[in-house]
């Protein structure tokens, strides 16, 4: 199956906000670090699958289990991640529970901030994207690592060797 990537819409700040709100409201008893917007749909002007990606941060992550009833009420599903993070997919939507700090919080804030403040490095993942959409989701999320940590390695965060490593199968549902 084929990865859709879309032009940037001017909607998505504002669909994160609503649901930003309605997760505070579920989330505040874990909450430590706020909630974040990450992944393209964060980035004016960047091609993005559709989908709105989510970083928040939680005072301790095992405690934060139990914020799995109030994300199932709101209709998310838990699905495995890496270690120091759980993740919830409902359509159109992904969160990320992770506690500020770890390796899954500075990748992802430190790359979104990159292609904010950069043009032409948006412009570059833009053509990447474009590019590779075509090629299935597993292989679409395989291929995007080397750039993802070719970005990183410029701001001082090397990925670790076993995400790297990952099978695309695992980065796909991972992703």
């Amino acid at each position: 199956m084929a990865s859709v990537v879309v032009p940037y819409d001017p909607a998505w700040p504002g669909m994160f906000e609503a649901e930003r709100e309605r997760l505070q409201e579920a989330l505040g008893a874990w909450l430590e670090g706020g909630i974040h917007h990450v992944g393209s749909t964060a980035v004016r002007e960047l091609a993005a699958k559709p989908i709105i990606d989510m970083l928040a941060g939680v005072r301790d992550l095992d405690e934060a289990r139990a914020a799995l009833p109030a994300l199932e009420a709101l209709g998310y599903e838990y699905k495995p991640h890496r270690p120091e993070a759980h993740l919830f997919h409902r359509p159109c939507y992904h969160l990320h529970l992770t506690e500020p700090g770890s390796d899954l919080w500075r990748e992802r804030l430190t790359f979104r901030d990159a292609l904010r403040r950069d043009p032409e490095l948006r412009r570059e993942y833009t053509e990447w994207k474009l590019e590779h959409a075509a090629t299935g989701i597993e292989a679409y999320a395989a291929s995007k690592w080397p750039f993802v940590a070719r970005v990183l390695a410029e701001d001082g965060i090397e990925l670790r060797p076993d995400v790297q490593r990952l099978s695309p199968e695992e980065l796909a549902r991972r992703s």
